[in-house]
């Protein structure tokens, strides 16, 4: 007892669906007792224009607040970006700094180094820089990615025997 071509699916995400249906009258207990067996969630809509009218002058509203506010946020952000950045690499270099004295001790002898090669070299960079510091951490060659040893997250990022950090400046794809 549903209304012919009167369901609408609303917005669905990856486990759940939120649909509209018309029913007559006469049909509703029996489409919820239905729904429920299914495993269904039946919730009620009761058109009300006082409510309807005050939603859409809502959504005008914070609109024009969003369109008043966008300008000034692109401002601040072209002044602040690049103050964001330069903290950002700095960690990324404090970061090379310590680990290279905790894998390598004292005194600070070693030199950082910003690589940008492209995809179908990185394997032959990696061999190469491989066989170039291979003998600054022995340990390196006999580790596996299936040892687990505490302290070292081995499951969570490749080892090499070279400090190696990823920067990845491609700041507008967004992974979700």
């Amino acid at each position: 007892m549903v209304v012919p071509r009167s369901t609408k699916q609303l917005f669905e995400d990856n486990d759940s669906g939120l649909f509209s249906v018309t029913l007559f009258r006469k049909a509703v207990d029996d489409f919820r007792h239905k729904a429920r067996e299914n495993k269904f969630t039946v919730r009620d809509f009761h058109y009300n224009e006082e409510e309807m009218k005050a939603d859409k002058e809502e959504m005008t509203r914070l609109c024009t607040d969003k369109k008043k506010q966008f300008g000034p946020l692109v401002r601040w952000l072209k002044v602040n970006f690049s103050e964001a950045f330069i903290a950002w690499i700095h960690i990324k270099a404090l970061r090379v700094f310590v680990e290279s004295v905790l894998r390598y001790g004292l005194p600070v002898n070693f030199q950082a180094m910003l690589l940008q090669p492209n995809k179908k070299n990185m394997k032959r960079l990696r061999e190469v820089l491989n066989d170039l510091y291979k003998h600054l951490d022995s340990s390196a060659a006999v580790i596996d990615a299936s040892m687990d040893i505490p302290g070292l997250n081995l499951s969570q990022q490749e080892y090499y025997p070279y400090v190696y950090y990823k920067v990845d400046c491609n700041l507008l794809d967004f992974k979700v």
